[in-house]
């Protein structure tokens, strides 16, 4: 039986559940949403989440679960809950290697719990996909319409490939069920609380620079991305959940810089003296990135307004506090 789902404005006051709250942009999201008055509920099994995001966080209002949602059973969730986050999965390309079951089984059986949860609660879910659903692209920049160009087996496809069953599970809530969904497909999203071992690219140029070791470019540095500020990604992702689109939309920057001009500019920003190192490219790595925002600038209303260079000075700012590095 479909259920019915009332309209949520984003001037009433929510409980709303968060899953992967401790993470670098699952932190952000829910100090965002304290904010506005509203209940959260943090779900965090801190794999890739840290404690030390959430630590300054003494709101009343907010609620801290240790908890793998692959094993989360919805009935453990007593409270309220009109609006789920989901955003537990972990993105670096370092845990592909490591952990590509659990990433799997994260998108998928940790969804589905959601997904259930959300039905039971009679709440708006969001799912954050991922670029990286467009693998190595054919078409640029990339719209949502583009079905994209994805290894199975490669070694990114345990993210790249659950991401997309994610999007057809909540797809398929929503046909079935009269579940309300939203799909936000993220594109490169920099900023504090990022991990100084990562094994993204800004972490990684950052860290090297901060610490005099060579920037290690993998391939010629030619290859593209379009980055975008942790608290613009947060707002994208306040507003396609307060909508009422049910298509994906992609969130990121449009504006396109190449690897090379990426670090060059990191080393200028942190005055050091690093030298360019060059590596081959790894397999299944996308050399062309840069979404086409037209959606979201239409149906929300949204587009980056943190340019480059200041996103880049707070966040060199957060990691020379982490790694202690002497002005």
């Amino acid at each position: 039986m479909k259920r019915e789902y009332g309209g949520l404005h984003m001037s009433e006051k929510k409980s709303i559940l968060v899953a992967g709250g401790a993470g670098f942009i699952g932190s952000h999201l829910c100090e965002r949403l304290l904010s506005e008055g509203n209940k959260v509920i943090c779900i965090d099994n801190l794999s890739s989440g840290c404690k030390d995001n959430i630590e300054n966080i003494k709101s009343k209002d907010f609620k801290f679960i240790k908890k793998d949602i692959v094993e989360l059973n919805p009935s453990e969730i007593k409270e309220k809950v009109d609006q789920i986050y989901h955003l537990a999965s972990r993105a670096s390309p370092v845990h592909f290697e490591k952990f590509p079951i659990h990433i799997m089984l994260t998108n998928s059986y940790g969804t589905k719990n959601l997904l259930d949860l959300a039905y039971e609660k009679g709440a708006v879910i969001l799912f954050t996909s991922t670029s990286e659903v467009y693998g190595e692209p054919l078409e640029h920049p990339q719209r949502e319409t583009y079905r994209g160009n994805v290894s199975t087996t490669g070694i990114r496809s345990c993210y790249d490939e659950s991401k997309r069953f994610g999007e057809a599970l909540l797809a398929a809530y929503s046909r079935e069920k009269g579940l309300e969904t939203r799909i936000a497909r993220i594109f490169n999203t920099y900023g504090p609380r990022m991990d100084c071992g990562d094994g993204r690219v800004v972490p990684n140029f950052i860290t090297q620079a901060l610490t005099g070791k060579a920037i290690t470019i993998y391939g010629n540095g030619e290859q593209t991305r379009s980055m975008c500020y942790v608290s613009d990604l947060v707002e994208g992702l306040y507003k396609l959940m307060n909508s009422s689109v049910k298509e994906p939309v992609n969130l990121g920057n449009p504006h396109e810089i190449t690897i090379l001009e990426l670090a060059n500019k990191i080393i200028s920003l942190t005055k050091s003296n690093s030298k360019i190192e060059y590596h081959p490219l790894p397999k299944d790595d996308p050399t062309r990135r840069r979404p086409d925002i037209s959606r979201a600038k239409e149906y929300l209303g949204w587009e980056p307004k943190v340019n480059l260079e200041e996103g880049l000075t707070h966040t060199i700012e957060y990691f020379s506090s982490k790694l202690k590095v002497k002005e």
